[in-house]
């Protein structure tokens, strides 16, 4: 059994810290939180043990109970998952490292802080026995989700991949969504050199833009494949992957907005699709291949952060700890 605890309770570290509680060998220590919020109260209904990652009085004047201060959770944990905001988890490294913890952080950090960084498909051998361990961020998740499967079964020439990303997540008012189509300044974008942190062979360039939209980032992908094959090799080589999950226009799945619809419908927590949604309208000219896919950003690396968290410990094969993952967080209920 593992003793996990989670520093930050917001998009990504809720979802993190219900994976958690829905693996059998693991144990969620609790939650780090800087405050008390909504988010709390619903913590406290769940059973969760919250610890006060900044001043215990903003807790205590709130009302709400708190189990101990984040040095008293960390001396209970094996691991911690630093979900705290971008660029902030950085700075709690010598903490953990005080405490002998393992640790994981968020695609929002640098790769240099760990040198290690995870997906699930990719690379879950290299993070065996590893100390600290990055899981990239949900756009790179997604590029490598698809792009793994088709370089290990038929090999890529060269990618070239446009992100259309969301302007902020539903619940966050300070940010937007922008009334605004804004280009990323730096082309290629970062999204391309953060895939090579996990697939360092891989030939890619990226470039993103920011749209007004809460509900997923949208890629469209063109991949210069190594042989010619046909559009059944394209599709049979991803549904052998559970964490890609094919759609069709002609089922009146048109958007992101149907997509996040079906997830709601089959009953996903949330509503989170933790699958990469790629249209099975593919194009395919020679040996060039084109695809969009949906990335669910608050949900998509959630499962890479249960799988990194086992191969860290090696307790579990690749194999054996993505099939316990998926059945864990329902993936695959389709």
């Amino acid at each position: 059994m593992i003793n996990v605890g989670i520093n930050g309770y917001g998009v990504i570290g809720r979802r993190v810290a219900d994976a958690i509680l829905a693996q059998d060998d693991m144990k969620l220590i609790g939650i780090a939180k800087t405050g008390p919020d909504y988010k709390s109260k619903l913590a406290i209904g769940k059973g969760i043990p919250i610890f006060a990652s900044e001043d215990r009085k903003n807790f205590d004047g709130a009302g709400v109970k708190i189990s101990g201060t984040l040095e008293d959770m960390l001396g209970q944990c094996d691991i911690v998952v630093d979900c705290t905001p971008e660029d902030v988890g950085a700075a709690n490294k010598p903490l953990y490292e005080k405490f002998k913890c393992k640790a994981i952080w968020e695609g929002g950090e640098e790769h240099e802080l760990t040198g290690k960084s995870f997906n699930a498909y990719a690379n879950y051998d290299s993070a065996k026995g590893a100390r600290f361990m990055r899981v990239v961020s949900c756009n790179t998740t997604g590029l490598i989700r698809t792009l793994y499967p088709l370089q290990k079964e038929i090999g890529i020439e060269k990618v070239d991949a446009f992100l259309i990303r969301r302007a902020a997540d539903p619940a966050e008012t300070k940010k937007g969504p922008i009334n605004a189509i804004e280009p990323e300044k730096e082309l290629p974008s970062h999204h391309g050199p953060d895939v090579k942190t996990v697939m360092p062979g891989l030939n890619i360039e990226t470039a993103a833009a920011k749209v007004p939209t809460t509900l997923m980032h949208l890629h469209y992908v063109n991949v210069k494949l190594s042989k010619k094959v046909d559009k059944d090799k394209i599709l049979s080589t991803w549904k052998k992957y559970n964490r890609i999950i094919l759609f069709s226009f002609k089922d009146g799945i048109k958007s992101t907005a149907q997509v996040m619809d079906y997830a709601r419908d089959i009953g996903r927590s949330r509503g989170d699709l933790f699958e990469i949604a790629v249209w099975n309208s593919i194009r395919l000219e020679g040996d060039t291949l084109s695809y969009f896919q949906a990335v669910h950003q608050e949900s998509d690396v959630v499962p890479e952060n249960v799988d990194a968290i086992r191969a860290m410990f090696d307790i579990e094969s690749q194999e054996k700890s993505i099939a316990k993952t998926d059945k864990s967080l329902g993936i695959f209920s389709r």
